[in-house]
């Protein structure tokens, strides 16, 4: 039996279409679903995420606000811009992209976004409340994967999850969410010793490391479950996916796996902050 493509950029096409109706009917009720972006300072990478961000709130007719920011901006100036889109009732999401310039405390910055506005899950109050099963926008990539998980129809209660990786936006949302699916989780990282051997024996793997194919192929055991959610300019994600449709039971492909359905849920969360400001 051949692997299931876990195909994320067939999905957020589905989903695409569901939330044009759904932005359709708010502005039909004169809502217009809007999410504010912030970049501050001029990394290249960062301007080609936001746009490609922007550009999706486009395609779905979902409005977009580019907020510019300077390479020089203080934490102080980019605390009130955040707290101006806080007051501002016309914006149901906050992105803040990341990095921001090393002189801006971000967390701070991430932790003054109104959490009915965290639309990228990045608040330590939001995580507490995933956490926790309370309602709360889930981190984009890791809520992504979920959300490709379900859409294939795999359960993972009771599987042995292993999570390589463990930064605040990725590694440990990821662990906390499949905990909250009943699976048994386990969080590495590259300091982890033996790592080989507790991957071996994981039925589900989450490559989130940012390493370029940092787990072998050969670490994986036959029929598991593997999520690579990496990218390298090299054109690869975390994990050695060389013969895995031969080893996994399914996969996400390098790219077109997790990718698009980190920005697919960012737009999915902005609508249904808009939505809740409907009830």
């Amino acid at each position: 039996m051949s692997a299931i493509i876990l195909d994320g950029k067939e999905l957020s096409k589905i989903s695409e279409e569901s939330i044009k109706e759904r932005v359709s009917k708010l502005s039909e009720k004169g809502i217009k679903p809007t999410l504010a972006t912030v970049l501050v300072g001029n990394d290249p990478a960062s301007e080609t995420y936001v746009k490609m961000k922007r550009n999706t709130c486009a395609r779905v007719g979902m409005e977009s606000i580019a907020v510019e920011l300077s390479e020089t901006t203080s934490t102080e100036e980019l605390l009130k811009t955040i707290h101006n889109l806080n007051d501002d009732k016309n914006v149901h999401g906050i992105l803040l992209q990341h990095p921001v310039p090393s002189q801006i405390d971000e967390r701070l910055c991430f932790d003054a976004i109104d959490i009915s506005k965290d639309v990228d899950g990045v608040t330590c109050l939001g995580f507490g409340n995933m956490s926790m099963g309370i309602d709360a926008y889930g981190s984009c990539t890791p809520a992504g994967i979920i959300r490709l998980i379900e859409h294939y129809q795999i359960d993972v209660q009771g599987l042995n999850a292993v999570v390589v990786g463990r930064s605040p936006i990725l590694g440990k949302p990821m662990s906390m969410m499949l905990l909250n699916l009943n699976a048994t989780v386990t969080i590495c990282h590259s300091r982890t010793q033996n790592i080989e051997n507790i991957i071996k024996n994981a039925d589900l793997i989450v490559g989130a490391v940012g390493i370029p194919r940092f787990i072998k192929t050969d670490w994986i055991k036959k029929g598991a479950v593997v999520i690579d959610a990496g990218y390298h300019p090299e054109q690869c994600g975390d994990i050695d996916l060389n013969n895995i449709e031969e080893i996994a039971s399914a996969y996400t492909p390098v790219p077109g796996g997790v990718g698009p359905m980190t920005i697919n849920t960012l737009i999915l969360q902005t609508l249904q902050s808009a939505e809740k400001d409907n009830i």
